[in-house]
């Protein structure tokens, strides 16, 4: 099994979706010993924003990474995505990235019937960790529902959520939240082969 663990937090060592990101690759190496795992820090090494150079692809180098993000994305059998909600979505960093898998005749493609995801046996679990507590169909909360229609607009039917949410509201808050979430994270996770 090939793990692509992506982190996007800017926080570094403060970062809560990088505990969270760090406790799902431990649990998916507990369960398959023989787990391969490629390691992305989008804050350490963050792509360029998409351009119209970009999608002319007119910098060799450029364009030879951007084929490198997509191949290493569809080589994984289980993609594990530290993602904390800044100002409501996800990092920039985090969209950079998005902006090279989500690809018009590689990972989609429009029909007669509308669009069609062509990913397809992969599973995403996102480690999402958030200042503030979000309901249910919030309309301030716009990381998880985007991700979610992200991945399974191109045909990733398994996408699960682990959630630390109100991590600024207390420490006390902070901890509870950090551990619930660390608790279902120690809910077993297999991927299906």
């Amino acid at each position: 099994m090939k793990v692509l663990h992506i982190d996007s937090s800017i926080l570094g060592d403060n970062s809560a979706s990088r505990v969270l990101s760090r406790a799902i690759v431990a649990r998916l190496q507990a369960e398959h010993p023989g787990a391969e795992v490629q390691y992305v820090d989008l804050a350490a090494a963050a792509l360029p924003h998409m351009s119209g150079r970009s999608l002319a692809q007119l910098d060799a180098q450029e364009s030879a990474r951007n084929a490198q993000v997509l191949s290493d994305f569809l080589a994984a059998d289980a993609i594990v995505i530290g993602a904390p909600m800044y100002n409501f979505s996800i990092p920039t960093q985090l969209k950079a990235w998005i902006d090279r898998v989500v690809v018009a005749g590689k990972t989609f493609r429009y029909s007669a019937a509308g669009p069609e995801g062509l990913v397809k046996g992969k599973r995403v679990i996102v480690a999402l960790s958030r200042g503030s507590v979000y309901g249910p169909g919030s309309p301030a909360e716009f990381a998880e529902s985007y991700l979610k229609h992200v991945f399974e607009f191109i045909g990733v039917s398994n996408v699960e959520l682990v959630r630390a949410e109100g991590l600024s509201v207390s420490p006390e808050q902070r901890e509870r939240s950090m551990r619930a979430a660390l608790a279902a994270i120690r809910t077993p996770i297999a991927v299906a082969a």
